[in-house]
């Protein structure tokens, strides 16, 4: 079953989410997971939620995605990123 990480991003620092952004995509594709949205133009349509950047991350498993949340090469990126942005994020299991 596959899963989702989904990240609600208000960049802080944007030459530091540059370096951030250009690291995290190596960590998320060695780890059997993809993007399948990343920065593009987003539509309130029900609700207050108003996220200023959306991420989704594609993997093939909770597992798998857990995996990539816990690894090395991701959590190395932890103080870049606090430094960063400020990140909501959620994993949840696909259909």
């Amino acid at each position: 079953m596959s899963a989702y990480v989904i990240t609600d991003v208000e960049i802080t620092d944007a030459d530091l989410f540059g370096q951030f952004f250009e690291r995290v995509t190596g960590t998320v594709e060695a780890h059997g997971g993809r993007f399948v949205a990343r920065g593009g133009e987003i539509e309130v349509r029900l609700g207050s939620w108003a996220p200023k950047r959306l991420a989704i991350i594609e993997f093939g498993s909770v597992e798998q995605a857990r995996a990539w949340l816990d690894s090395p090469e991701y959590t190395a990126l932890d103080d870049l990123r606090s430094r960063a942005a400020n990140i909501n994020m959620v994993l949840t299991a696909g259909l």
